[in-house]
């Protein structure tokens, strides 16, 4: 199984990649696991609508040429469904019996994702309501993943 989170904006900060490396470290035993940075628009203070759109767009274009065409894609999307860790561990595991090898997980720019993206995606998933920074959204797709695998395996790190 394959595993890849497609993420608009560079990783700056140290903590961060130190905890993205602990769990990528981690979920080698369980997948071959990939995070794809990719380069974020710069927004103009201000911006109109129309300029977000747009934005939002090219950011899509970039999005779209990382994903596999046989790919089971997840964007995480405010307006998404929201899974308790259980629930996102069955799903997973779900993808897989249904012959999905690769799974796709995307975490749009500042603005959000294009529409072009939702409508590829097989499922938006939804952390809530609060507002997260994205490279720390990043971190705790990560650990939820690893935590999926740990349900799966009926290992105590859940508890």
């Amino acid at each position: 199984m394959k595993i890849k989170i497609i993420c608009v904006g560079k990783l700056k900060e140290k903590y961060l990649k130190d905890g993205i490396a602990e769990y990528q470290k981690r979920l080698s035993r369980f997948c071959n696991f990939e995070v794809i940075e990719l380069a974020d628009e710069k927004t103009p203070d201000k911006a109109s609508e129309n300029e977000n759109r747009i934005i939002m767009a090219k950011e899509a274009e970039r999005i779209t040429k990382k994903i596999g065409s046989r790919d089971f894609v997840i964007a995480l999307a405010i307006e998404g469904k929201q899974l308790p860790s259980e629930k996102f561990s069955q799903y997973l595991s779900e993808v897989t019996l249904k012959g999905f090898s690769d799974i796709t997980f995307i975490i749009g720019g500042s603005l959000g994702i294009d529409s072009s993206i939702k409508k590829r995606a097989n499922l938006l998933m939804s952390f809530g309501l609060l507002t997260l920074p994205h490279q720390l959204m990043r971190l705790v797709l990560i650990e939820q993943i690893y935590r999926a695998f740990m349900i799966q395996e009926g290992s105590p790190y859940h508890k």
